[in-house]
């Protein structure tokens, strides 16, 4: 059966689609069968890919509040599949979180992108209490500004939730919004740090899958 993986922030702008369409691919690359799953009415992954006619990855819009039984319809064939969550419309996140393995939440790295979480973690740990610990969750930093330190405030603010930080992250770049408005990813670009960023997302996330703790 394949595992699920959700990105789920309430707040927009954290950067939650770029690591999806992203992450995805990186997955693909290390030879799993992926499918994304835009959840978000707006529609943004969708909209990426039809760029390329779909030839990057394949996505599906599932963006109703059904979206648990819809899976189940699609799953067969996959190993991992991407939800990239909608913000803000409170039944669709309970869904994602009811069937995901794991719950990846970007959060810029500003203790008020943190705090603007704290709906979303009580839910993840609700549903933890009668699942026993399931599912697995960490936050990732998303868009840090390149030669800063991740400040310590992150850190501090980050205590709070007793939910793991993720060692990567993804750094404000460029080619990110690039690979986007041309229907592709950091993998389809010319040589760039940019996937050794999304690899180390993704190697992070594998680790913890099959047991070992961050």
């Amino acid at each position: 059966m394949a595992k699920i993986i959700a990105l789920l922030n309430q707040k927009g702008g954290c950067g939650k689609t770029t690591i999806a369409v992203n992450l995805a691919h990186s997955f693909k690359n290390k030879g799993f069968n992926v499918l994304l799953v835009d959840s978000d009415p707006q529609g943004s992954a969708r909209d990426w890919n039809a760029l390329s006619d779909g030839k990057i990855i394949p996505v599906v819009g599932l963006d109703r509040e059904s979206l648990a039984t819809d899976i189940k319809a699609v799953q067969n064939g996959y190993d991992f599949i991407f939800i990239d969550g909608a913000p803000s419309i409170a039944k669709l996140l309970v869904a994602a979180v009811k069937i995901a393995d794991f719950i990846l939440i970007p959060v810029q790295p500003s203790p008020y992108d943190i705090w603007a979480t704290a709906d979303l973690v009580e839910l993840i740990k609700s549903r933890q209490e009668i699942t026993n610990n399931k599912p697995l969750a960490s936050f990732v930093i998303s868009r840090a500004i390149k030669n800063t330190k991740l400040g310590e405030e992150i850190k501090e603010a980050l205590k709070q939730y007793d939910i793991p930080l993720l060692n990567s992250y993804t750094t404000q770049k460029v080619i990110y919004p690039t690979a986007a408005n041309e229907g592709v990813t950091v993998f389809n670009m010319s040589l760039n740090d940019a996937t050794i960023e999304i690899d180390s997302i993704r190697d992070e996330i594998l680790k913890v899958l099959n047991g070992n703790t961050i």
